[in-house]
């Protein structure tokens, strides 16, 4: 898919450079397949319903930008050019004192050489990948968190870092209220809206909340440089979920509860666990996924996330949830109603697409399932929703989208399928309600 296709108008005043005090107080926009409604953060709980469940991402942002100076290569010779400006963004760790960095000023660098970032803090340049970026191996025995907090600062994105300068109350401006695990480059900055008394208000609601990790790497600020999606290379970041988060999830969906993702960090660790039948599974590893309109989403019935860039990956990844124009329309009805936008800060974006989950593991998939156990009327046959299921599912591999078609084109073309199906198999005729019906329910 063209990734122009992705791209609009985003004026530079919609930047919000500093948060929402206290930062519940945020607009939210919540997209549906009905069309769009203006909200605030704290009407979640009404958005919501009981035996649902938010999963939050618990990554803690650490200091990762660091700038220095080009110090001796390995072996005491002084390089050309001694004392250049290198600036480095820390992007995935390797071991417990190399991590792989994007290095601003690459050109002036060598393998070899070192960097010194000041406070007694020095670096190798160990090794120059294929992408660009470097790995560095950090000298000394103190753990390089220790060193990151002497030396570094907090990785702003670069739209907010263009136009201001870090300061002393980033620190705690960029981390979530879940942060707990080291290692993220980036916050997973839909989950800064949330306070101690939006998640009380939650609680009362009956809706509960699961943490998983995904160490966010740099990647997440990288331009699409390519013109076909196709033709773009993730960049891998670590995540875990524990199994017993996992089991909990998957009794969420077993009792008709929807799990709503906080942020795209959250939904792409859970589709990345997620099995072809929607079964989530305890996962630790590196996961490179890259969302795009087509893909069949597994895992989720839902996303809370804020507004992207033009032509990012994250973008690509709400339009592949709920459209492309549905999405175009939403940005689109945010600038003219003047939402403060982009990563940091923004308003929030909460994505129902409701019947996208029409798969197995899917709110209506459970819902219709367990309805068509208890019903043997003869009329139904013997094939039950299973074979709705099946239908539903040529529908996405041939193509559409659950979530991109309005109700009523998706079951006529459930319900052609399903009469063709039953032309194949006379033995067991299939009522058209079966899969017409699901919505009711």
């Amino acid at each position: 898919m063209r990734v122009d296709a992705f791209d609009f108008e985003l004026p530079n005043e919609r930047i919000a450079l500093r948060p929402a005090r206290p930062r519940d107080a945020a607009r939210m926009l919540v997209v549906e397949q009905g069309g769009l409604t203006d909200a605030g953060v704290r009407d979640l709980p009404a958005w919501l319903r009981a035996g649902d469940c938010l999963v939050f991402n618990d990554t803690r942002v650490i200091p990762a930008q660091l700038e220095g100076r080009r110090g001796v290569r390995a072996g005491g010779r002084a390089p050309d050019a001694l004392g250049a400006r290198i600036g480095a963004t820390l992007h995935k760790r390797i071991d417990l004192r190399r991590w792989q960095a994007f290095v601003r000023n690459a050109k002036r660098l060598r393998v070899g050489e070192t960097i010194d970032f000041g406070q007694g803090v020095e670096a190798l340049a160990e090794e120059r990948l294929a992408d660009g970026s470097f790995v560095l191996a950090f000298a000394g025995k103190e753990p390089v968190e220790l060193l990151l907090e002497r030396a570094g600062t907090m990785p702003l994105p670069p739209y907010i870092a263009g136009k201001r300068a870090t300061d002393a109350d980033d620190r705690s401006d960029y981390q979530t209220m879940f942060a707990r695990e080291d290692g993220a480059v980036a916050a997973p900055t839909a989950a800064l809206h949330f306070t101690p008394e939006l998640l009380a208000a939650l609680a009362a609601a009956g809706i509960a909340t699961e943490t998983l990790t995904l160490h966010v790497g740099a990647g997440t600020f990288l331009p699409v440089k390519a013109d076909d999606t196709e033709d773009h290379v993730m960049h891998a970041e670590w995540g875990r979920i524990e199994a017993d988060t996992a089991a909990r999830l998957n009794a969420v969906r077993a009792a008709g509860g929807r799990i709503i993702a906080v942020g795209t960090t959250s939904l792409r660790l859970l589709e990345s666990a997620a099995r072809e039948d929607g079964t989530i599974e305890p996962f630790a590893g590196d996961t490179a996924i890259f969302i795009t309109p087509g893909y069949r989403f597994r895992a989720i019935d839902g996303l809370m996330t804020n507004f992207h860039l033009p032509r990012s990956t994250l973008f690509m990844l709400v339009s592949a949830l709920m459209g492309l124009d549905r999405m175009q329309s939403a940005y689109a009805h945010a600038i003219a109603d003047e939402y403060r936008l982009l990563q940091l800060w923004r308003c929030e974006l909460a994505c129902f697409p409701e019947l996208g989950q029409f798969l197995p593991g899917g709110r209506f998939y459970l819902q219709y399932r367990k309805a068509l156990t208890a019903m043997q009327a003869p009329t139904f046959g013997a094939r039950k929703f299973l074979d709705g299921h099946a239908i539903a599912d040529r529908i996405f591999r041939g193509g559409g989208c659950c979530c991109r078609r309005g109700p009523a084109r998706l079951f006529r073309q459930a319900e052609r399928a399903d009469r063709a199906a039953t032309r194949r198999d006379r033995a067991e005729p299939a009522h058209p309600r079966s899969v017409a019906a699901a919505p009711e329910l």
